[in-house]
């Protein structure tokens, strides 16, 4: 096996992982806040990444992304959240899915905050620079992934607030094919896929460094 792949892996697997666990609490405390104590209790408040991990979606794609040279994507398990718990169901979902990518841009705020201080003190090694890289990239990537308006990702459950009656019916009920909407976006619209991607990592990257 390439060198080189075995070190990206080594690097960016860690790195996804706690990402990905972040994304998962950041939810879970904004479901906490709201009103729903399900993930509390079910103990999903935790940076402990194991009782976050899906084995195929945490471990085995992010591993096949990296070994084929893909852009590295993955999930954790979704936090549970009892939407009858909720004041305000609908609007209170939409925060809890923003509190997702949120918690990434704030990953992104703190790396920055890394990279600058260690650069003024001169102190950003080679090995330095690439954990941030990596940090940086898969952040930013899954962000604006997540934020795509397409069910069951996070943008769906923001869009969602500014549809109503059979319209907002009849886009809930395309959740049920979520998977396979995903990956056929990511099959057929790969390109404009990748602009997209690359249009906000340049606007996340330009604003933090």
């Amino acid at each position: 096996m390439n060198p080189e792949l075995i070190s990206q892996l080594v690097i960016a697997l860690p790195v996804l992982l706690f990402s990905i666990v972040v994304h998962e609490v950041a939810h879970g405390v904004a479901a906490l806040r709201l009103g729903d104590d399900t993930a509390y209790l079910q103990g999903r408040l935790t940076l402990n990444p194991l009782p976050h991990i899906d084995p195929v979606f945490s471990l085995v794609v992010p591993a096949m992304c990296i070994l084929s040279g893909a852009p590295v994507f993955g999930g954790a398990r979704p936090v549970p959240v009892d939407v009858r718990r909720l004041r305000h169901p609908k609007r209170d979902m939409a925060l809890i899915a923003a509190a997702g990518p949120l918690s990434k841009i704030l990953l992104v705020a703190l790396a920055s905050l890394v990279w600058h201080g260690l650069a003024g003190m001169d102190m950003l090694g080679r090995e330095t620079v690439e954990i941030l890289r990596y940090f940086v990239m898969i952040n930013v990537v899954l962000a604006a992934f997540n934020m795509l308006p397409l069910p069951p990702l996070d943008g769906s459950r923001i869009f969602v607030l500014f549809l109503s009656g059979e319209a907002e019916w009849r886009y809930r009920s395309l959740e049920r094919w979520g998977i396979f909407l995903v990956f056929g976006v990511i099959i057929f619209f790969g390109g404009a896929l990748g602009s997209y991607l690359s249009w906000f990592y340049n606007l996340v990257t330009g604003v933090f460094f």
